[in-house]
């Protein structure tokens, strides 16, 4: 059988055809598929027999909410999701002023093995399917009854070494019949693998893209990032400038702080002279502390002084407002207890 969410529109419409059903049928199931239905009996206007079709052919449960945790500080929502197969995923509603992100896994699991990162050492399932990716934004507004205005693929995974899957997704969520998320409002993170950067820039797709940098040099980001081994700064830097020079799209790099690591002041004037002249952003982040992490998280004063030295030397940048603290909302904290603790 195949998952509902892994057909796109056009292949519903065949669907219709193939069956000799009246083609407005297939308006009607996909409007049903935009909603989020996880059984076909949901589709109201759709005769029985029609339904009984669907579910001989199609199964739409693929996704089960197996955990819901709720900030009590700032209304984030972690979700663990169960997949048919028994793969457990994390996404999170996170709420701002100006609207709601989903952020979504690209994966059950992560090969990139980046030491600071709970996803490391959790195992790794499998490529999500771009359905898998989609049921996730589905499921956050099924359940909390509100609207998405963004999407950030930044959960469990790496969303290019899943590159297929991650491009149907995007144009699946841009679409106006499914989610209609505009693509100027879906970010894509990466920590650096620089053949599917340089491909990702030439599909020309308006999406924002996200770096995970967290050094200044190879010699910190060999210790903590094993793919800078593969792809060094300087050309992951290259690629960065490929794709802003492309597209005329500010690159956003993502630095997680790490006590005493990466968090000096030579780290930060030397991170301001790779960056000099590119257009982009930096994000700073309060690492997140987990158990067996080995790293502690920068002072509030050391992100600030950080943070001051590169907005003297001309770079832009944020401090990233920590969401979901309580709740472990960071990637993979809750997924990497389940399957430590043989609940998977």
């Amino acid at each position: 059988m195949i998952f509902f969410y892994d057909t796109d529109n056009d292949a519903i419409r065949d669907w219709v055809r193939d069956n000799g059903l009246p083609s407005y049928r297939a308006d009607q199931i996909i409007k049903w598929k935009a909603h989020g239905i996880i059984s076909f009996d949901e589709m109201r206007n759709i005769p029985v027999k029609i339904r009984e079709m669907l579910a001989e052919r199609f199964y739409a449960n693929g996704a089960e909410i197996v955990g819901r945790t709720e900030s009590e500080s700032n209304g984030t929502v972690k979700y663990i999701l169960k997949l048919k197969d028994g793969n457990i995923i994390e996404c999170v509603l996170m709420r701002y002023s100006y609207g709601n992100s989903v952020c979504i896994s690209s994966q059950a699991g992560c090969r990139m093995g980046c030491s600071f990162c709970a996803s490391a050492g959790a195992g790794f399932g499998r490529d999500l399917t771009f359905g898998e990716m989609l049921i996730q934004v589905m499921t956050v507004i099924k359940d909390s009854g509100e609207k998405i205005s963004n999407i950030v693929v930044m959960g469990i995974g790496e969303p290019f070494d899943n590159y297929e899957n991650l491009i149907r997704f995007i144009k699946e969520a841009n679409d106006p019949d499914v989610l209609g998320i505009g693509m100027r409002r879906i970010a894509v993170s990466t920590c650096g693998l620089v053949p599917e950067m340089l491909k990702f820039t030439d599909e020309g797709l308006p999406v924002t893209l996200s770096v995970s940098l967290h050094a200044p040099n190879d010699v910190i980001r060999n210790k903590i990032m094993p793919v800078s081994l593969r792809y060094g700064i300087d050309e992951l830097l290259e690629a960065c400038r490929n794709h802003t020079e492309k597209t005329g799209r500010r690159i956003t790099f993502e630095y997680i702080l790490l006590k005493g690591v990466n968090d000096r002041d030579e780290n930060a004037c030397e991170l301001a002279l790779k960056l000099k002249g590119m257009l982009c952003h930096v994000n700073l982040i309060p690492a997140n502390e987990f158990e067996q992490c080995g790293y502690e998280q920068s002072t509030a004063e050391r992100v600030r002084k950080f943070r001051d030295i590169l907005e003297e030397k001309g770079v832009n940048v944020t401090i990233r407002r920590e969401l979901g603290a309580d709740i472990k909302a960071a990637c993979g904290q809750l997924r990497r207890n389940l399957v430590q603790g043989g609940m998977v």
